[in-house]
Formats: C-alpha cells, structure tokens, sequence
C-alpha cells in the first residue's frame, strides 16, 4: 500500500489541534456540538459541514468499491467522517495512495479525468 505523504501530514495537524482542544475543554465534544445547533447561524455551519461530510462519503465509497474494497474497509472512514468531518476523507486520501502509480484505466475507473 502507498501513502500520500501530504493528505497524511495534513491529516495529523488537524486531529492533533481538536485533540488538544478537547483535552482542556469544559464540555464535551456532543455539548458542544448541541450548542453549535442551538443558534440559527452555527447550525447553518453545521448542516454544511454534514453536507460536505455526506458528500464526500459518497465519493470515497464509489472510490473503494472501483478499488474493489468492501465495506468493512471503508465503515472506519464513514465514522471518522461523521465525528471530525474531514478527517475521514483525508485519511483515506492518504491511505488509498498516489493515483499517478496505477494504470491509466483503474485512474478513469476512479473517476479522474485522463491527462
């Protein structure tokens, strides 16, 4: 398996800064999400991070299932996602590896456009 190097480095700075966050936080992260939806404006945000979160879920199941993963390897990701958002589609882009090493009919399979 190849790792891409900058979707991992990426992937770690960001689960580093709410991990250190939530370790000095009063609440926990449940509370605060309730009160982020508790005002119009941050449940805005909210829906739209769930909307991206959503979106990209469907994107990384397409991949895995062109890749010929089941779900037993992509479920962790589809959790990650719905607790930090991003971190699930950055860790699998790191994870899944470097499109310019397969061949160019698995890349089209993917969904990338051909160069």
């Amino acid at each position: 398996m190849r790792i891409s190097p900058l979707p991992l480095v990426v992937f770690c700075a960001f689960m580093a800064y709410p991990f250190w966050v939530m370790a000095g936080a009063e609440q926990s992260l449940l509370a605060f999400g309730m009160a982020l939806m508790s005002s119009p404006d941050t449940a805005q945000v909210v829906i739209d991070l769930y909307i991206f979160a959503v979106l990209g879920c469907i994107w990384m199941y397409q991949d895995a299932k062109s890749r010929g993963k089941g779900m037993l390897y992509i479920a962790p990701f589809f959790v990650l996602t719905a607790v930090f958002v991003s971190a699930g589609p950055l860790l699998y882009l790191a994870l899944r590896g470097d499109d310019r090493a397969c061949s160019p009919s698995s890349s089209q399979k993917a969904g990338w456009p051909s160069s």
